[in-house]
C-alpha cells in the first residue's frame, strides 16, 4: 500500500508544540499497526503571514488539496491583530475550510472518567459518563455571509448577515443523522426559529430531511435554551446539529463541561474521505514556548483523522485507549490534580505514546 499523506498546518502559538505532541503518539500508532504515512509541513494563519505575506499561502492550498488529512494545530495571535481583516491569521483558517469544501465540523464532548472532578458541573448532572457529538455547519452563515460598513442616521454602523441555502442545510442535516443513527438514533436541531428567517428555513429542512429517518428522534430547541440546558442537564442530548455560529458558541461551552477545553477535539469533513483535524481550542499565545500546553485535544484528534480520512480504526482506538489511560497518571498544569504527576506537552506526547507501545 501507498503512503498516506498528512498536511501539518502547525500554525501560531502553541500550535508547534500540540502538534508535535501529536505526531509523537501518531507516529508511535502507525510503527505498532504497521501504518505508513508521510508527513508534510505547510503554513497558515500569522506564521504563513510573516514568511509569505498571506494568512493562506496558494501553496498550502494546494498541499492539502492533494493530502489524505490535514492536521492543524492552532492560528492567531497578539502579534497580528492589529493587521487588516484580510491579513488576519483567522483567514487562513476560513479560507482553508472553504477551499477543501469542508461543510461539517464534528465537535465531540466526551468527559474521560479520571477528569470528573475537572468538570464545573456537579456528578450527579454529569452521571457516570458524558458523550455530546455537536455537528456544526462550517461554511455557511454569518461567519460567510455579506458584510460591511455603511452610515445609519449619520452615523457609522456595521452589519453580518446569516444566510443559508436548502442545499447548505440539508447536507449538514443529513450528515448529523446518519452520526445519529450510529448512536442513539437522537437527534435535537438547535436554532433561532422564533426570530431569524434563517433559522426558519433552517427547521423547515431539517425536518424535511428527517423523513428519511423515521428511525431517528427529532427534537428542536433555541439555541438560548439549549445553552442553558447544556449546563442544567446535558446528558438529554446524544447528537446536536446546528448553525455555523451557534455551533461554534454552544461547542466551547461544552468543553468546559468536558472538564477543560485542552481536551476537545474536531474533525471537519466534506463527505468524503479527506478532512481537517483540529483541537477546538486556539493558539494560546500568553503559554508559547513554555512547554505547558495541553497536547491532549491534539491527539485525540489524531485518533478522528485515523478513524475517519485514513480508515484505521483499530489504530484509533488505540489512541483513545491511550489518552484515558495517561490521565490516571499524569497531566498537563491545566488539568493538574493533587497526587497526580504534573508534565509538559512534549512529555505527555511522549507518555500518551509509551502506552500506545505497551498496549
Amino acid at each position: 500500500m501507498s503512503a498516506k499523506k498528512v498536511v501539518l498546518l502547525k500554525g501560531d502559538g502553541i500550535g508547534p508544540e500540540i502538534v508535535g505532541a501529536a505526531c509523537t503518539a501518531l507516529e508511535a500508532v502507525c510503527k505498532k499497526h504497521d501504518i505508513e504515512i508521510e508527513l508534510e509541513d505547510a503554513l497558515i494563519g500569522g506564521a504563513a503571514v510573516d514568511a509569505a505575506g498571506d494568512p493562506l499561502p496558494q501553496k498550502t492550498v494546494d498541499s492539502c488539496l492533494a493530502a489524505d488529512a490535514v492536521l492543524l494545530g492552532a492560528v492567531g495571535g497578539y502579534k497580528w491583530d492589529s493587521l487588516p481583516s484580510h491579513l488576519r491569521p483567522e483567514k487562513g483558517l476560513l479560507g482553508i475550510r472553504k477551499a477543501l469544501g469542508l461543510f461539517a465540523n464534528l465537535r465531540p464532548a466526551k468527559i474521560f472518567a479520571p477528569l470528573k472532578a475537572a468538570s464545573p458541573i456537579k456528578d450527579e448532572i454529569i452521571g457516570d459518563s458524558l458523550d455530546v457529538l455537536i455537528v456544526r455547519e462550517l461554511t455557511g452563515g454569518i461567519y460567510f455571509g455579506e458584510k460591511g460598513r455603511k452610515t445609519v442616521n449619520g452615523a457609522e454602523a456595521a452589519f453580518d448577515t446569516e444566510c443559508y441555502s436548502v442545499p447548505e442545510i440539508e447536507r449538514i442535516a443529513r450528515m448529523a443523522f446518519e452520526f445519529a443513527m450510529k448512536r442513539s438514533k437522537r437527534l435535537c436541531s438547535v436554532d433561532k426559529e422564533n426570530v431569524l428567517e434563517s433559522s426558519k428555513l433552517w427547521r423547515s429542512v431539517v425536518k424535511k430531511v428527517a423523513e428519511e429517518y423515521p428511525q431517528v428522534e427529532l427534537t428542536h430547541m433555541y439555541v438560548d435554551n439549549a445553552a442553558m440546558q447544556l449546563v442544567r442537564n446535558p446528558k438529554q442530548f446524544d447528537v446536536i446539529v446546528t448553525s455555523n455560529m451557534f455551533g461554534d458558541i454552544l461547542s466551547d461551552e461544552a468543553s468546559q463541561i468536558a472538564g477543560s477545553i485542552g481536551m476537545l477535539a474536531s474533525a471537519s469533513l466534506n463527505g468524503d474521505a479527506r478532512g481537517l483535524y483540529e483541537p477546538i481550542h486556539g493558539s494560546a499565545p500568553d503559554i508559547a514556548g513554555k512547554d505547558i500546553a495541553n497536547p491532549l485535544a491534539t491527539i485525540l484528534s489524531v485518533a478522528m483523522m485515523l478513524r475517519f480520512s485514513l480508515d484505521e480504526p483499530a489504530a484509533a482506538d488505540d489512541i483513545e485507549a491511550a489518552v484515558a489511560g495517561v490521565l490516571d497518571v499524569a497531566r498537563t498544569p491545566d488539568i493538574a490534580a493533587d497526587g497526580i504527576k504534573t508534565v509538559g506537552c512534549a512529555e505527555m506526547g511522549r507518555m500518551v505514546a509509551q502506552i500506545i507501545s505497551e498496549q
